[in-house]
């Protein structure tokens, strides 16, 4: 064995605050609506106020870290709610938030702002085909499946790997992303994947951490970890990303 590959010694993945698409997902799932109800792109769509408040509250208590375990380094998708999440949760650190698209929000394509009801009653083939691929490996019309987000993020890694050596780097996204991240750091299998993600949804602004061994290997240490918003008694949400859901 030779050398071990440059990389971070530890990585905090963090899903970004609520969002109003949140807030419009869980309201057109309730009402049973065939589409959420939203006036801006997804790259647009901001915070809540309770997702500001939830990154804040996360800001706080990585800025109460001793000195030598707090972030060294961030990254941030460009999607604006996590990018603020990314600058509220660091504004007490002395860290630049970096973007990379890499880690944006998986592309819905011809399904962006569609619920599941409304993909099923519109798109009745495309439903039946998600069902047969599986999640993992069905890709919309115009879209990326998770496949692909595992090639944007093992290109990130790769890339940032060099570029964070030895750093404790905070990593801001999105819960498919995140959940990607969790396959390609510890090598699951797509059955594996899915039963945790079957098991557990990402609430926003939770904590997920990982450090690296003396072999190289990611280990994870927690994963969705939401003590810091209890602590500050803010809301713990999860529902997902405004995304459909067959």
């Amino acid at each position: 064995m030779g050398d071990r590959e440059p990389g971070p010694s530890v990585i905090w993945l963090v899903r970004h605050g609520e969002s109003i698409g949140n807030v419009a997902d869980a309201h057109a799932q309730k009402a049973g609506a065939g589409r959420l109800e939203l006036d801006v792109r997804d790259p647009d769509v901001p915070l809540s106020d309770t997702g500001r408040s939830q990154a804040e509250a996360l800001g706080k208590w990585l800025a109460g870290l001793p000195e030598d375990e707090r972030p060294t380094a961030a990254l941030s998708s460009p999607f604006k709610r996590a990018l603020t999440t990314a600058q509220l949760a660091t504004g007490a650190l002395d860290v630049r938030v970096r973007t990379d698209e890499r880690l944006r929000e998986r592309d819905f394509g011809a399904f962006d702002g569609m619920t599941g009801a409304g993909i099923r009653e519109q798109f009745p083939d495309e439903a039946g085909r998600r069902d047969l691929l599986g999640k993992f490996y069905y890709r919309p019309p115009g879209g990326e499946s998770w496949a692909d987000v595992a090639l944007r993020i093992r290109s990130l890694l790769a890339t940032e790997g060099l570029r964070n050596d030895c750093q404790r780097l905070l990593v801001v996204a999105h819960q498919a992303v995140i959940m990607v991240f969790r396959y390609v750091l510890e090598e699951l299998t797509e059955q594996e994947l899915l039963a945790v993600d079957k098991e557990e949804q990402v609430a926003n602004a939770s904590l997920t951490r990982y450090e690296r061994d003396d072999a190289g290997d990611f280990r994870l240490v927690t994963f969705n970890e939401v003590e810091h918003l209890v602590t500050e008694a803010e809301d713990v949400t999860k529902e997902p990303d405004a995304a459909p859901r067959t």
